[in-house]
């Protein structure tokens, strides 16, 4: 009896791993996704006030300010990450 907990303590102990390793890896895989999504949504974004206000300037501004909050998600991730791998 003593091993059968011993070997399922064991199997426990491994799809916790692996499931961590797996949680680790989609995390990481956000950051492919962030930062072109918050580009084109600060585009989408800067696009639809052009076409509203009748400027010119506005979809340029929406970009860059899509892709500094991207970047700062990005850096957010990372430092989540780093602090759960210690």
């Amino acid at each position: 009896m003593p091993s059968d907990q011993q070997n399922q303590s064991q199997s426990g102990t491994k799809r916790s791993a692996a499931l961590s390793g797996l949680v680790r890896a989609q995390r990481l895989l956000e950051i492919a996704f962030i930062l072109p999504i918050s580009v084109c949504i600060g585009l989408a974004l800067g696009y639809v006030l052009d076409r509203w206000l009748h400027q010119h300037w506005i979809e340029v501004v929406g970009m860059i300010l899509g892709a500094v909050a991207g970047f700062i998600e990005v850096f957010h991730i990372v430092q989540q990450n780093e602090k759960d791998s210690q």
